[in-house]
């Protein structure tokens, strides 16, 4: 199937009801005791919802998101949404930006100029990327997965096949959370096909049959597991969940604005390198909404968790192991607030390490937090492929 120009138009009775809902939320009690320590507290999710109802304009976001070319298609037997963005430069490098959970397309939405004009935004026209960003099928505008079984390996499936619909014959691909797990199979089943990938999560964990598996892992590896451990521990329990039992999941999440946006806004809490320890002050409601709207208007958030069950039963879940390598040119930007600190030493036994970078600040949504540094990193790694040999 050829692509088709898609235009995000949400009915109005969608949103009608949306309000009803936001309207009625039945509210919890507040825990006692500090007030983030058994979840996101009321305050906070009263804070979004108040925005959401009174301020908020999806009809304005909407135009935002149109305002870039949007598609539809069908790969690896789903449906497909993305934005394709071609630079003014024929010769460009192509590259394809995977999200994650609780991600979306959106998150990408702030460097797409950058990437593909990058002569407006402080580069050169040496630094001009025709960019690709889909919605990971069983996501938001992609809508949900029809097929059983449609793990992460056949997302990457599903995305290998919208680049050769495009015409892309060798390209970049980048990505964080599943959009790294994406990545990574890209590189190990379509290597013929990419210059190199680039990740903000890297997955590389130590065999069985690695007799040192701390052999090269320096002091400041350890500091940041240390830091990460105590993320990791009181902050992936939603994991157990969506990987067993999604669809019970899904009719809360689903039938209530509120419990979706605070099963969500509870993440970009813990995952984030948050300014003044705060979600709007980071990112603003307006974006932090729209990532939660694409949720809420297109009814995926049940088969977006499902996600975690069809790859953990496939043996490809996010904390299984993984036997394969990478040979592809990779590299990794290492954000201090990413829940997962992979040592260097363990990324270059999985992975053709030729890149990587230290990040000052942010944290899991790198280049929805921290879009200037995302861009500016993105074009280091570019550079660093074109001196290879």
């Amino acid at each position: 199937m050829a692509p088709e120009p898609f235009t995000i138009a949400i009915p109005d009775e969608v949103l009608e009801d949306l309000n009803r809902r936001l309207d009625n939320a039945r509210w919890p009690d507040q825990a006692p005791g500090e007030p983030w320590s058994l979840g996101i507290p009321v305050t906070e999710v009263k804070a979004a919802v108040d925005y959401w109802r009174s301020k908020y304009d999806w009809r304005a976001r909407e135009a935002r998101m149109n305002a870039w070319p949007n598609f539809m298609t069908t790969a690896a037997g789903e449906q497909v949404h993305f934005i394709h963005a071609r630079s003014k430069h024929a010769d460009a490098t192509p590259i394809v930006l995977t999200h994650g959970w609780p991600g979306s397309f959106v998150e990408f939405l702030d460097v797409i100029g950058p990437l593909t004009d990058p002569e407006s935004y402080g580069g050169t026209a040496a630094d001009a990327f025709h960019v690709v960003v889909p919605s990971m099928p069983g996501y938001g505008f992609s809508g949900p997965t029809v097929q059983p079984e449609f793990h992460v390996n056949r997302i990457a499936d599903a995305i290998a096949e919208v680049m050769q619909q495009l015409g892309y014959d060798r390209y970049i691909a980048q990505g964080g959370d599943w959009g790294a797990i994406v990545t990574r199979r890209l590189g190990e089943a379509y290597g013929d096909r990419l210059l190199g990938i680039h990740l903000n999560m890297i997955f590389a964990f130590p065999g069985a049959d690695d007799s040192d598996p701390m052999a090269g892992v320096t002091d400041a590896d350890n500091e940041r597991f240390a830091a990460a451990g105590a993320r990791i521990a009181d902050g992936t329990g939603y994991m157990a969940i969506q990987s067993t039992k999604p669809q019970t999941l899904a009719y809360g999440l689903t039938d209530s604005p509120t419990g979706l946006a605070a099963w969500i806004l509870e993440k970009f809490n813990g995952w984030s390198d948050l300014d003044n320890n705060s979600i709007a002050d980071t990112y603003s409601w307006d974006r932090v909404l729209d990532n939660i709207m694409v949720y809420w208007v297109t009814n995926t958030v049940g088969s977006a968790a499902r996600l975690y069950a069809e790859s953990q039963r496939a043996n490809n879940g996010a904390a299984q192991g993984w036997s394969g390598r990478v040979e592809v040119p990779t590299g990794h930007a290492q954000y201090p607030y990413e829940l997962l600190q992979t040592p260097r030493a363990w990324a270059e036994k999985k992975y053709n390490v030729v890149y990587w970078s230290e990040q000052e600040r942010g944290g899991h949504f790198a280049a929805f937090e921290r879009p200037e540094a995302f861009i500016s990193d993105l074009r280091s790694f570019k550079n660093a492929l074109s001196v290879l040999p």
